[in-house]
Order: C-alpha cells, then structure tokens, then sequence
C-alpha cells in the first residue's frame, strides 16, 4: 500500500458556488454564451458521441492507464480533490496518469468527463504546479469546452459541404481559423482556473515556464521569462509579426510566454483578488447571463487588445489608418458581427441536428445534409 505522506501545506479559500464565466476570458465567454443558447444542439450531440467516441477513449486509458484514486498515485489524488474543493466542484470526474514524456494534460469526453495527465507531469512538477495543471483541466470541464469544441468541429465539417465552390476553400479557412482562435482564448481561461485552484501565482508561473522547457527551477526565473514574453510582444518588426501569425494560426495553444504574460496581467487587474475576496459570478445566476453583453465584452477586448498591442504589424496597421480608436472599434465591430455569425450558424445547426434526431435513419440524413447546406450559407 502506498501511503501520502504530504498533508495540504496551507488553507485556501473554497469560491463556493462560483460560476465558470468567472475565469472564462472576454472572447471565450462570448462564444459559450452563444453556444450554451442553441436549446438542443449540445444534447443530441452529447448523446451521439458519448454512445461511441466517448465510451472508446475511456476504456482505452482504463485499459492503458493508471486511474488515479487513494490507492493508485495518491499524491495525485489529493491534489486532485483540493483543486476541485477550492473550485466548489463537488464530484471529482475520474483521473487518468498515462506515459508521456512532455507535461500535458487534457479534458476528454462530454456526459462523463475525465482528466488525463503525463507521468512527466506527475514527477516533474511539484504540489503547487501540479495542483495548478489539475485546476487547468477542472476549468474545462467546468466551461464545458470538451462538449462545445466538438459542436464547433461538427459545424466545421458542415460548412464542407461549400468547398467546392470557388470561394469554398478560403472561406472554410477563414472558419477553421476562428476555431482555432476560440480554443487559445478557452485555454487562457483555463489558465485563470488554475491560478484559482492552486491559488498560488508563483507556481502558476512556473507551471508555464516548466512547459517552455525549464525543468530545474535553480536554472531559470520568472522576470527573465516575463521579459521573454515582452519581447516575442513587441519585439523585432513585421517579418517577426508574420512569423508570429504562422506559428499560432492553425495551434490549439497560446505559446508559453504569451500565456504567462496574459496570466499576470489578469493578475495585475485586480480580478484574481476580487474573487478570492468573494466578488464573483455565481453559478445560480448562469441562468440570466446576456450574450448580447458577452458578446460586447468579446468585441471590446478585440478592440483594446488592438489599441494597445505592442506587435509591429499593429503598430503599423494603426499608423496607417490615421488613429488607434477607429481602427480599434472596427476590430471590435468585426469581432462582434463574426460571434453574431456563427451563433446564426449555431442556429441552424440546432435545428438540423434536432430535426435528424426526431425523423427516421433516411430522412433523419437527408435533414441534417439540407441543415448544413442552410448554415454554411
């Protein structure tokens, strides 16, 4: 028997009954408050995976995986429970250590969540950053980013059904890339709910700075690798702007010193502290949430976040249209007619897919096709 002899090292503060839009960044809440409206989508496509991709992947890490719980790494499982007791998330979704040579970790599945980790990141990183890690993948079952990333998968594929047009391709690129740039804002969401789990900021930070590639702490230092992230902001000129496109356009994930960065100006806001006092969203009022609001907030990040960028490209795009506030609405405007889009595009999709699951296998088909012709226009 393995025993855990590494009792918690300090108390923290249990955010009872907070609501994920509390850690859920400006761009991620706008398009989960969209999503979570199409009454029915979400269902048939829950119902649908979890019956086969669901049940595949967890039997696959039960049969090829360590499932963690008192017995089985319980200095994991510990771990595990204080994240999700700081959380207030009152049934712990099972934990799976798997091998793997990188830290990483994700949230799988949609009815039946669970948690996947490395065995790197079981003995390369210590109570506070795996703490942290454990949060990070609690805020995306918690925001439901596992369900709502296979329903924008599901639409992407519909829209397909256009490639074939001339302007087809590029248009379904232009869709796939505003995918991708939901998942990097859902994944600094769930750096926030790290930090609130672990409540520990120094540890968040070296969490990051260990998956950039620092894994003894007396070889590196957070305000060196913050002055990295400052300079991959606004260093060089324009061939580093489009070498910064080409490398997060098609990725899931923020680069590291960009998630550290956008970490500690959370941090500096002033909202990590108001929530640990208790100012936060409660779950009881997720019910009365505004997309009309969420979807504001998103366009108006876009727009701050164009006024103030340091990259060069921005700058100079910025210099050239004769002022930052104009240029700056118009992104956010842009942002907010793209979140109307695709909850228009959601629409459709809801009730094609609610159409399929009501009608016989061959109608049910021919339904879902004409849905996705309809949405993709």
């Amino acid at each position: 028997m393995t025993v855990d002899d590494n009792p918690p090292a300090r108390q923290r503060v249990t955010l009872t009954g907070i609501s994920s839009r509390a850690w859920e960044h400006p761009a991620d809440r706008g398009a989960l408050t969209a999503l979570r409206e199409l009454r029915g989508f979400d269902d048939v496509v829950r119902g649908f995976f979890g019956m086969w991709n669901e049940r595949g992947f967890r039997l696959s890490y039960l049969a090829g995986a360590i499932r963690v719980d008192h017995r089985q790494y319980p200095r994991v499982h510990r771990l595990f429970a204080e994240a999700a007791a700081a959380l207030d998330v009152a049934q712990l979704p099972e934990l799976y250590v798997r091998q793997g040579p990188v830290i990483s970790g994700e949230a799988i599945g949609m009815d039946r969540a669970f948690v996947v980790i490395t065995t790197a990141a079981v003995e390369r990183l210590d109570d506070d950053e795996l703490r942290a890690l454990l949060g990070h993948e609690l805020g995306h079952v918690r925001s439901g980013h596992a369900v709502y990333k296979t329903i924008m998968t599901i639409l992407t594929r519909w829209v397909t059904n256009v490639s074939w047009l001339p302007i087809g391709a590029i248009t379904l690129r232009a869709i796939i890339a505003g995918m991708y740039e939901w998942w990097r804002k859902a994944e600094l969401s769930a750096d926030r709910a790290g930090l609130l789990a672990g409540q520990d900021p120094a540890a968040s930070l070296r969490l990051l700075m260990k998956l950039a590639g620092g894994g003894d702490l007396s070889q590196i230092d957070t305000a060196a690798f913050l002055e990295q992230a400052a300079e991959y902001a606004g260093g060089g000129d324009l061939r580093d702007s489009i070498h910064k496109i080409g490398m997060t356009a098609w990725s899931t994930h923020p680069v590291p010193v960009a998630r550290a960065a956008e970490l500690n100006r959370w941090i500096d806001s002033g909202e990590y502290t108001r929530i640990l006092g208790g100012e936060y969203p409660r779950r009881d009022d997720d019910r009365d949430t505004s997309v009309t609001a969420d979807v504001k907030a998103a366009a108006a990040h876009y727009s701050e976040a164009f006024r103030v960028s340091p990259d060069p490209l921005v700058t100079l795009v910025r210099r050239m249209g004769g002022g930052a506030a104009d240029l700056g609405d118009w992104a956010g405007t842009q942002a907010g007619r793209a979140w109307g889009w695709a909850g228009n595009v959601g629409d459709a999709a809801a009730r094609a897919a609610r159409r399929a699951s009501s009608q016989p296998n061959g109608g049910g088909t021919g339904d879902a096709g004409g849905g996705s012709d309809s949405a993709a226009n």
